[in-house]
């Protein structure tokens, strides 16, 4: 078994996708497992209007959800990097963030980026444990026998990123896992997340589910 107290104080950034939340199973239970062992959960969206959605959800069950936009304390700048101090502040007070993936732009408009990215900005930039990539695979498939991989380096997943025949999702979740990683993130995992606890896992299992992408140095967080 995987002690959740190995994990207290740390920052979980996961990356959901389209499923509305009130479709997705055990993640609501999931994120209060995670706050109740004094672990951060950051959530970051495909869209405003998901993140919208999630928010709506949670705070049915629990008033701890606040949805944010990258403009929201400079959290996201379009050119810089992430400022943390709201996430800090939030997540110290036993809050769940739940970002949109937009940036706040020099004029001041917002800047449409890619969830992807930003949940590896977000996840190196607070120096997450984990960060979660949600997608229907499950994971990668080996190009050749059509299993599972368990285990990629940020380099084996940025060379088997640029394969043209993989979705364009899986694909960027593969990059952005890369990047987190070599920003300082300890692992990331691109799993499906309508599995019963799929969150939570390595919490429940000496195994993690999908395909992890682990073993890099530090080399600085960009969006």
């Amino acid at each position: 078994m995987t002690e959740a107290a190995a994990f207290a104080g740390k920052t979980f950034v996961l990356r959901v996708d389209r499923t509305p939340l009130d479709e997705r199973g055990t993640l609501a239970e999931d994120l209060s497992f995670l706050l109740e062992r004094n672990i951060k959960p950051i959530v970051v969206a495909p869209s405003a209007e998901i993140a919208r959605g999630y928010v709506r959800v949670l705070n049915r069950r629990s008033n701890l959800a606040v949805g944010l936009s990258g403009a929201d304390a400079a959290l996201l700048p379009a050119a810089g990097r992430v400022q943390t101090g709201i996430l800090a502040t939030l997540t110290t007070a036993g809050y769940i963030p739940v970002i949109e993936p937009t940036a706040l732009g020099i004029g001041g408009d917002d800047v449409e980026l890619g969830a992807d990215e930003v949940a590896a900005a977000i996840a190196g930039a607070t120096e997450a444990a984990r960060a979660l990539f949600f997608h229907e695979s499950g994971g990668v498939l080996d190009p050749l026998t059509l299993d599972l991989i368990a285990e990629l380096t940020p380099a084996e997943a940025l060379a088997l990123a640029e394969r043209g025949d993989l979705d364009a999702r899986l694909r960027a979740a593969m990059r952005a896992a890369a990047h987190g990683v070599r920003a300082g993130v300890s692992a990331a995992q691109i799993l499906d997340g309508r599995i019963a606890h799929a969150t939570i896992v390595e919490f429940l299992t000496t195994h993690h589910l999908g395909t992890q992408v682990t073993g890099s140095v530090f080399t600085g967080t960009t969006l």
